[in-house]
């Protein structure tokens, strides 16, 4: 399936409009607005300028592409991080629903299967909003891992991850796959040579290529160092 490759040096100001307008859909369709949230640089990066967009919180969802088994107030928790940037600015008096990941459970397969049966009763996803590793991974799905592998499950336990720490709960492809739309972003010129493989090589299992071939609507943002090797 063919995906789009935007390249702007602008990236929050592209991306709110993308996801007022995805919002403003799903809230018309069906009355509430679900979204992933990345961690990392995309976080710190876009999140400040999301919390101003104009969309009504309070029928949003909010999930997490993937958590790592780190306490909420570690500076590695993706759902910290949001708080801090996002959530924390547009929850007074326009309260959104929160569904944390609680990678932290001493139990991950509960915590993972609880997850899911959130996701089901309350997506699909609207919009799944992913960074890019510079090894091509996307949420915690590692290239070459067996999870890449998962036809059913939306949710899953990573107990080895090649970067620490090595537990994680994590969405899947068919999660993704099921999603309105994938919106993948890479930044850097050190993502340059993966970013090329996900663009160009049409047989890549690369799990960002494999999650933009799967999309419904997959699309891949780019500042110019990161799209220097794309012809």
């Amino acid at each position: 399936m063919a995906f789009d490759v935007r390249i702007e040096e602008h990236l929050a100001e592209v991306l709110v409009p993308r996801l007022e307008r995805i919002a403003r859909e799903a809230i018309a369709a069906r009355g509430r607005f679900a979204i992933a949230l990345p961690g990392g640089s995309v976080a710190t990066t876009c999140f400040p300028r999301f919390a101003e967009a104009t969309v009504d919180w309070s029928r949003t969802h909010f999930f997490w592409g993937d958590e790592r088994s780190v306490s909420v107030t570690h500076p590695d928790s993706n759902f910290g991080v949001a708080e801090k940037l996002w959530l924390e600015r547009i929850t007074m008096g326009h309260s959104p629903t929160i569904h944390r990941m609680e990678a932290d459970h001493a139990d991950l397969g509960d915590a993972a299967r609880r997850y899911e049966r959130a996701l089901r009763e309350k997506g699909p996803l609207d919009l799944a909003l992913l960074g890019m590793g510079p090894d091509g991974h996307v949420c915690s799905l590692f290239p070459g891992h067996a999870m890449l592998a998962e036809k059913e499950r939306l949710v899953g336990v990573i107990e080895d991850s090649p970067k620490p720490p090595p537990k994680r709960l994590t969405l899947t492809l068919p999660a993704l796959a099921a999603a309105g739309e994938v919106v993948i972003v890479a930044t850097g010129a050190a993502k340059a040579d993966i970013v090329r493989a996900v663009c160009r090589d049409e047989a890549s299992q690369l799990p960002a290529a494999l999650a933009l071939r799967g999309a419904k609507k997959g699309t891949i943002v780019l500042d110019a160092a990161a799209a220097s090797k794309l012809s």
